[in-house]
């Protein structure tokens, strides 16, 4: 699953003044809506492990690619190929 966050999303004012960058918690939003998607609607889950490695930018695209069927999966989220956040998502 491809995505973009755009520029004036709620979450970047102040996240950080004069170079803003997509929070953490907004990327897991988009791995966790890539898992409902392929699989419908999870209810809890947790995050045994996530590891940011590079920033996203607002209106950089970047892709879920997801490893695993449930109750656990695998993740990475690129772009250009590149990884900037990595982990894994388990139902509680």
């Amino acid at each position: 699953m491809q995505f973009a966050v755009p520029p004036d999303h709620p979450s970047l004012p102040g996240h950080f003044p004069g170079r803003p960058v997509v929070p953490g918690v907004v990327v897991l939003e988009r791995v966790m809506e890539a898992i409902e998607a392929g699989h419908g609607p999870l209810g809890a889950m947790r995050l045994p492990q996530v590891k940011f490695v590079q920033p996203l930018l607002p209106g950089e695209t970047a892709e879920v690619v997801l490893e695993g069927e449930g109750p656990r999966w695998r993740f990475r989220v690129l772009r250009d190929g590149a990884t900037i956040a990595s982990g894994e998502v388990a139902l509680a």
